[in-house]
């Protein structure tokens, strides 16, 4: 500890050098966590996915329906213990920009396929008795102010009322996730009263399926694809995970892209920094060697280097990291604005914390080993001469 005053003395004698690298430092790892946050929202679900559910989806294209005839049918299979039909909503709140995430379920099936959505009793009870009502996630309440027991009208865009005017629903219930990961945006309807008012009965956009065995998930999905193969309406099933993995693919391969880009990112930092760190070192030729002069061992000449590096490292790189990851988690800061609602689940996980730690750590010593070793082999008489 007695030497950081030297250290520090050092990293200031060049002022403007020091901010400008410790501005790209923290500029790096600011992206760095911004880019983790992303590749976490793209692939929100997919790490968290029931292992025993199953998405069941017209073969065709997504947008085509499914006969309701099907439910029964699918439920009659060996190894399938529930099914929910599932339909995109797509209402609007007031104006345009407040759209968020809605689907209509079968209520007791959907909630017992999806532990995670934490809601208490006497709420879930009032969801299954009011046909017109709904649930919502905590974030999405919290975002347009919803109380239990509100009504809420939304403007239909798929769907409207058999007499032209706009949805009213009744909030019965606010749920929590299990979970950081867990989506609490969404909004949840009743599927026999979305048929009703539509006057629309008999289609599902796709069926949610919960199995008894996750292990047997590809036969069941085999045999129900059999179950409906060369009908009207032929089916694909996926395993949950595997269907949103495919969804977020269509945008494009976001863990190689984050990858590729913190590779580039990381790469031209150390040679920023380490080209800045020797320019330092080469500067202070003649006082390494005084400090050598005075009794300064090689090893401890070395290790002021090293630190330095690291000093530097640690002071751009953690306050970028801790930054994004307080942001990421602060319900006061909204970092994507009018995208939240598209990206719910955008913060950095704890274990992209910790490896963006371990890369400071490696930034500062991988910068600092050359300067350092340069410094440890420096000889007295010719650094004197060379100053």
């Amino acid at each position: 500890m007695k030497y950081l005053p030297l250290v520090w003395r050092n990293l200031m004698r060049k002022k403007i050098r020091t901010t400008l690298t410790l501005l790209s430092i923290f500029v790096a790892f600011v992206l760095y966590g911004l880019l983790t946050a992303l590749k976490v929202a793209f692939g929100s679900g997919i790490d968290i996915t029931g292992a025993d559910r199953l998405v069941m989806l017209n073969r065709v294209s997504i947008i085509q329906p499914l006969p309701l005839a099907y439910k029964g049918r699918i439920e009659a299979v060996e190894g399938v213990v529930r099914v929910s039909p599932g339909n995109w909503f797509g209402g609007i709140y007031q104006e345009p920009r407040n759209q968020f995430n809605q689907f209509a379920v079968d209520p007791e099936a959907y909630l017992a396929m999806y532990p995670e959505f934490i809601l208490p009793e006497e709420q879930k009870e009032a969801w299954f008795k009011n046909r017109t009502g709904v649930i919502v996630g905590r974030a999405t309440a919290e975002r347009f102010g919803w109380q239990v027991g509100d009504r809420i009208p939304l403007q239909g865009t798929i769907y409207r009322p058999r007499d032209g005017s706009n949805w009213e629903f009744t909030i019965e219930g606010i749920y929590d996730g299990a979970n950081q990961a867990t989506d609490d945006t969404l909004m949840l309807l009743h599927h026999d009263y979305l048929e009703e008012a539509t006057g629309r009965p008999g289609q599902a956009g796709m069926y949610i399926i919960q199995i008894a065995e996750p292990q047997q998930a590809a036969a069941i999905a085999e045999r129900i694809d059999d179950l409906f193969r060369n009908s009207p309406a032929e089916t694909k099933t996926s395993t949950e995970k595997a269907f949103i993995q495919a969804f977020a693919n269509q945008t494009g391969n976001i863990a190689l892209i984050v990858t590729s880009i913190i590779a580039v990112v990381f790469f031209t930092l150390l040679m920023v920094a380490g080209n800045t760190l020797a320019q330092s070192v080469r500067e202070r030729v003649g006082e390494l060697a005084v400090l050598k002069t005075l009794g300064f061992s090689d090893g401890l000449v070395m290790a002021l280097v090293l630190v330095e590096s690291l000093l530097l490292a640690a002071a751009g790189g953690l306050s970028g990291l801790l930054l994004i990851f307080w942001a990421t988690r602060s319900e006061e800061v909204s970092l994507l604005g009018p995208l939240e609602p598209i990206l719910p689940t955008l913060y950095m996980p704890a274990d992209a914390l910790l490896l963006g730690i371990a890369m400071v750590v490696g930034l500062g010593l991988v910068t600092g080993a050359v300067p350092a070793f340069q410094a440890m082999r420096l000889k007295i008489v010719d650094a004197l001469g060379r100053a």
